[in-house]
C-alpha cells in the first residue's frame, strides 16, 4: 500500500498540472496507481474534466474520484478561498474498487429499498469501506445513508458534500468514466486493508439536556413544555461570561445518537445549527427535521475545544504502525473561519502520523460513521487512516 499527495495553487489548468507532475512523478515512479482523489476549488470547476483527464494521461489511475469544494486539502497545507487543485494518488494492492453513482433522477427507485440500492452500488460482499462524495442541493444524503445502513449493515461511509458552489448545477462530481453536477458519486473499497476512522465533532455542550415536546419539521416550538427561547435565555444567564462570548459565533444544537445511554457529554450529539428564532412564540428554527421526544442539548463551538477533540481521539494512533496515507474532510466552518491560524486540522493530523500524505476537502456537511450508524455531521472533522493490513498481523 503506498499514497502520495501533493496541491497546487497555480490559477492555469495547465501549470497546475504541470506543478502536480513535478511533485508526484518522483514520487509514484515504480508504483501503479489503483486510485486517483480529485479535489478543486470553485476556480477549476468548470474544468474538472479536463482535469481528470490530465490526472488519467499523467498517473493512469485504475478509478478516480473526485468534487469540487470551497477549500482544499493536501500533505501540510489547507488551502482556503483561492484557484486550488489537492490530488491524492493510492496503491492499493488487493483491493477491489468499485465505482456508483445516484443520479438525482431516481432517487424514489432505490432509497429504502434494499435490492434496488444494492444491484446500484454493486459492492462486493468484502466491503471495508464506502468514499462518498455528495451534490447538497440535489442529494438527499440522509436518506441516503439510513439507505447504506440498512442494505450494508456496519460498513463505514466516509466523504463530505461538495461545497463550492451556492446553487444547483455550479458544483462537479468526478468519476472516471463520469461527471455530473447532481447527485452523489463514491467508491467501494473491499479487501484485506486496515482502517481507523476518526470523526472529532469539535463543539461542546452548554446546559442542561431537554425532551423535545413540540415541533414542526425543523421548527421547536417545546423543550420539556417551554418555549426554547425560554430555556436558552435561563441557559445564558447561568453562564460565565466567556462562555457567552462564545455564542458570538452562533449557536448549535445536539440531536443525541443515543438518547438512551445513562449519560451524554461531548461526542454523543449530531451537531446542527440553530438558524432562527422568533421571539413572539419562542421556537427557534434548526438544520434539521426534529421530532418530539428526542433529546437535545445545545452546544457551542470554539478553536481551543475543537483542536482538543481531535488531539484526544487521535491518541490511539501513536500506538500504531506508521499510517500509509489518510484522507481529511472538515467542515467550512473550520479552518481559519474557527482557528486562528492556518491549516488548523490538518496540522493535528501530520504532527500526531508524522508528515504522511493527506489530501481532502473542506465540505458542506461532512460524512462519516459513530457506532454502526453513518451521518452527515456539521462543524466537524472526519478522517480516514490506511494502513496495509500485514503490519498489524491481520
Amino acid at each position: 500500500m503506498y499514497f502520495a499527495s501533493a496541491t497546487t495553487t497555480e490559477p492555469l489548468l495547465r501549470d497546475a498540472l504541470h506543478r502536480l507532475e513535478a511533485q508526484l512523478a518522483p514520487q509514484v515512479e515504480g508504483h501503479a496507481i489503483d486510485l486517483a482523489l480529485i479535489f478543486l476549488s470553485s476556480h477549476f470547476r468548470g474544468q474538472a474534466a479536463q482535469v481528470r483527464d490530465g490526472v488519467l494521461e499523467l498517473f493512469s489511475p485504475r478509478e478516480i474520484l473526485g468534487c469540487t469544494a470551497e477549500g482544499v486539502i493536501g500533505g501540510q497545507h489547507e488551502i482556503e478561498q483561492q484557484p486550488a487543485i489537492a490530488l491524492l494518488l493510492a496503491e492499493l494492492p488487493g483491493v477491489t474498487l468499485q465505482p456508483f453513482i445516484l443520479g438525482q433522477a431516481d432517487w424514489e427507485s432505490f432509497i429504502f429499498n434494499e435490492a434496488e440500492f444494492r444491484r446500484k452500488i454493486s459492492a462486493p460482499d468484502n466491503t471495508r469501506l464506502f468514499l462518498l462524495f455528495g451534490e447538497p442541493f440535489t442529494a438527499p444524503m440522509s436518506e441516503i445513508l439510513r439507505t447504506f445502513d440498512s442494505a450494508y449493515p456496519g460498513i463505514p461511509v466516509l466523504g463530505g458534500m461538495a461545497s463550492a458552489a451556492m446553487a444547483v448545477g455550479q458544483n462537479a462530481l468526478i468519476l472516471k468514466d463520469h461527471i455530473t453536477p447532481v447527485g452523489a458519486a463514491g467508491v467501494a473499497l473491499a479487501g484485506n486493508f486496515d482502517l481507523d476512522l476518526v470523526v472529532s465533532q469539535g463543539c461542546r455542550p452548554i446546559g442542561e439536556p431537554y425532551v423535545v415536546t413540540k415541533t414542526d419539521r425543523n421548527v421547536i416550538f417545546g423543550l420539556e413544555n417551554q418555549p426554547p427561547l425560554l430555556r436558552i435565555q435561563e441557559m445564558v444567564d447561568e453562564m460565565p461570561e466567556e462562555e457567552q462570548r462564545l455564542l458570538q459565533r452562533g449557536l448549535l444544537i445536539g440531536r443525541a445518537i443515543n438518547p438512551t445511554q445513562d449519560r451524554l457529554g461531548r461526542g454523543d450529539f449530531l451537531i446542527r445549527g440553530v438558524l432562527a428564532a422568533d421571539r413572539q412564540n419562542g421556537a427557534i428554527t434548526v438544520g434539521d427535521t426534529i421530532h418530539p421526544g428526542e433529546i437535545v442539548q445545545f452546544h457551542v463551538r470554539d478553536a481551543e475545544t475543537a483542536q482538543e477533540d481531535l488531539e484526544m481521539m487521535l491518541i490511539p494512533q501513536a500506538f500504531r504502525p506508521p499510517a500509509s496515507g489518510a484522507l481529511l474532510f472538515t467542515c467550512n466552518g473550520r479552518g481559519t473561519r474557527l482557528f486562528d491560524h492556518e491549516d488548523g486540522d490538518v496540522s493535528v493530523v501530520q504532527k500526531t502520523l508524522g508528515n504522511i500524505p493527506v489530501a481532502g476537502f473542506f465540505c458542506a456537511g461532512e460524512i462519516g460513521p459513530v457506532g454502526s450508524r453513518n451521518f452527515v455531521h456539521g462543524h466537524t472533522a472526519c478522517l480516514a487512516i490506511f494502513r496495509p493490513a500485514q503490519e498489524t498481523g491481520l
